[in-house]
C-alpha cells in the first residue's frame, strides 16, 4: 500500500560530486523528506560521464520508490549529446517535483581586464580564441558557453572540464579567465572577492545580486537561461506514490528556513507539478538540439 511507503531507507542518487548546486538541495530537501516519512532519505553521489552514471542508475532501478534521482537540467542534454546510452529521460524517468530555478552567473577571474560583459566580447572580437572559457564537458554549462558565444557572435575557447568543481578552481587560480556558474553554487566566491561577477543569465535580474545586469541588457539580447533542479524517480512507479513524494517536495521546498536559503543563494521555491516539469524538459531538448548541433558538439 501506498499509505505504507517507505518502509525502508531510500536513495536519492545526485549525479554530481559533493558540494555542487544540486547536491546541496538534495541535502537539505532529503532532511525535510526524512523528517516527513520518518525514513532516512539518503543521498549518494554518482559523479561522472557528464551526469550520465547517476541518471542510469535511476532510469534502469526498479519502480518502487526506493532509488530517486536529484537532477539539474544537465538532464535534458542525453537526447542531445548521448543518445547512444539506451535511456530516455523523457521516457524512462517519471517526473515527480520541479523544485527550483536559478540563473548563472557569467563570472571572471578578478584580474581579468574585462569588468563587464561588453567588455569581455569587445576583447573577443579584438582576439579571437584568445579568452578562455572554462565548463564541464557535456553539462548544461557547456550548452549555455556555446550558446552565448553564438549569440555574442564571438569566438571563444572552450576548455572541457570533467566537473565544475575544477572549473571554479582554475578559474580562480586564472588557468582560464571565465566560466558560467550556478548562482547557488558560486555565489560564496564572488561575495569573498575570489570571482567577479559580470551578468546574469535570466531575462530578469537576480534577487541576490540587483545590481547585477543581465547578459541580454549587457549586449546579447534575447539570451535567457536558467538552471533548474527536479526530483524524479524510474518511470513506472505507481502514480499514487509520485502524488505522495511531489506533495511532501512542494512542502519541503517552500519551508521557512529552505525558501530563506535558496532566495539567499539567489534561487527561486517552486515545487511544481510532475506535469510541469515533463513539460519543461520536452521544451528544453529542441533549444539545446539546435545550440548543439550549431556549434558541432558531441560528447565521447
Amino acid at each position: 500500500m501506498v499509505s505504507d511507503y517507505p518502509i525502508k531507507p531510500v536513495r536519492v542518487i545526485v549525479p554530481t560530486a559533493p558540494g555542487a548546486a544540486t547536491d546541496l538541495q538534495a541535502r537539505m530537501l532529503a532532511q525535510k523528506l526524512s523528517e516527513h516519512f520518518k525514513r532516512p532519505f539518503v543521498v549518494e553521489n554518482h559523479p561522472g560521464a557528464g551526469n550520465t552514471a547517476g541518471y542510469g542508475i535511476v532510469a534502469k532501478a526498479a519502480p518502487d520508490g526506493y532509488t530517486l534521482l536529484a537532477s539539474s537540467s544537465g538532464l535534458t542534454l542525453i537526447p542531445v549529446l548521448r543518445p547512444d546510452l539506451g535511456y530516455d529521460p523523457l521516457k524512462d524517468l517519471a517526473p515527480i517535483s520541479l523544485v527550483s530555478m536559478a540563473p548563472f552567473l557569467l563570472l571572471v577571474h578578478p584580474a581579468f581586464p574585462a569588468k563587464s560583459t561588453k567588455d569581455l566580447i569587445s576583447l573577443a572580437k579584438r582576439r579571437p580564441d584568445a579568452v578562455a572559457m572554462g565548463m564541464a564537458n557535456g553539462s548544461t554549462t557547456h550548452l549555455v558557453s556555446a550558446w552565448f558565444a553564438s549569440m555574442a557572435h564571438i569566438k571563444i575557447l572552450l576548455v572541457p572540464y570533467k566537473g565544475t568543481g575544477q572549473v571554479l578552481v582554475d578559474t580562480m587560480a586564472g588557468q582560464v579567465q571565465t566560466l558560467f556558474g550556478n548562482v547557488l553554487a558560486t555565489l560564496p566566491y564572488v561575495k569573498s572577492g575570489r570571482l567577479n561577477a559580470l551578468a546574469v543569465s535570466t531575462a530578469g535580474r537576480c534577487s541576490a545580486l540587483p545590481g547585477l545586469p543581465t547578459v541580454s541588457e549587457s549586449g546579447v539580447p534575447g539570451f535567457d537561461v536558467s538552471a533548474w533542479h527536479g526530483w524524479f524517480a524510474p518511470a513506472a512507479l505507481l502514480p499514487a506514490t509520485v502524488r505522495s513524494l511531489n506533495t511532501s517536495l512542494a512542502s519541503a521546498v517552500k519551508s521557512p528556513d529552505v525558501a530563506s536559503k535558496l532566495a539567499e543563494d539567489g534561487g527561486d521555491p517552486l515545487g511544481g507539478s510532475p506535469e510541469q516539469l515533463h513539460k519543461l524538459i520536452a521544451s528544453e531538448v529542441p533549444r539545446w538540439r539546435k545550440v548543439a548541433y550549431g556549434a558541432g558538439m558531441r560528447v565521447d
